[in-house]
């Protein structure tokens, strides 16, 4: 028995398995002793894990890929979770515990599931698997990169973020259309930032959504004094910060407030 990838979930199985040992093999197992896979689906990147000193949980949305996996992983079974990762309260299983992310993700939701894991950061001392490439490269980019954005801010604001390497459309069934990458995120030791951290998320992602325009223009809607818009930072557009600017500048709003 095997199983057939939906297109509604996004689902590229993975055939390839030196890669699958590969992303196993990109988690440090430092700092916590679980690991949540997400979207195993048969299981190519599981057994590696399985191997591991760690204990690995699954979350998988398809039925039939629960099948499988509960029929060929037997001592899987009690620790695969039947739901959807972005509406399911993780502490139902992890408690407040430390876990590890991995996977090889679906493009459609990849974001999403980045977001999720941010703000759960107090939880996920790491995270790695694999990306749409060019979604992995701009998780890792800096600043003065056309790519940079929302998500690598946010993301490199609480973790340091590397690209791994590049895989090819040929290793997977289907074949997606386009390269992958993968990608490891390591939290960064002081993962507090010096500043109000909604306001920072408010104030990227305003930022961004308009990102040819200064900041005194595509931040506008925070009625600031004439006094702060006066100051250098506002005549920049916002790939031209780089994290630690955005900090200060949150913490320059806030003073302003």
């Amino acid at each position: 028995m095997s199983v057939k990838a939906k297109k509604h979930l996004g689902q590229h199985f993975l055939r390839d398995e030196n890669i699958a040992k590969k992303i196993a093999d990109s988690l440090s197992l430092n700092n916590y002793n679980k690991v949540l896979e997400i979207g195993p689906g048969m299981g190519v990147l599981t057994k590696y894990l399985l191997e591991k000193d760690i204990e690995t949980y699954v979350i998988e949305i398809d039925t039939e890929s629960v099948e499988y996996l509960k029929a060929n992983y037997l001592n899987l079974a009690p620790r695969i979770i039947e739901k959807d990762f972005l509406k399911y309260d993780l502490n139902a299983v992890f408690n407040g515990e430390s876990f590890a992310i991995i996977g090889n993700y679906p493009y459609n939701i990849s974001s999403q599931i980045v977001f999720k894991t941010l703000d759960m950061r107090d939880q996920i001392p790491e995270f790695s698997g694999m990306f749409q490439k060019e979604v992995a490269k701009r998780i890792c980019e800096k600043e003065g990169s056309k790519t940079y954005g929302i998500l690598s801010v946010l993301t490199q604001a609480f973790y340091d973020a590397e690209y791994l390497f590049t895989v090819p459309p040929s290793v997977f069934n289907p074949p997606p259309k386009v390269d992958s990458g993968v990608l490891r995120l390591t939290r960064k030791e002081n993962h507090t930032l010096p500043c109000d951290e909604k306001l920072f998320f408010k104030v990227v992602k305003q930022a961004f959504q308009q990102r040819r325009k200064t900041l005194r223009n595509s931040l506008k809607t925070f009625n600031l004094s004439d006094n702060l818009k006066a100051n250098v930072i506002f005549g920049q557009r916002p790939e031209q910060l780089s994290v630690e600017t955005f900090i200060e500048l949150t913490q320059l709003i806030e003073q302003d407030a």
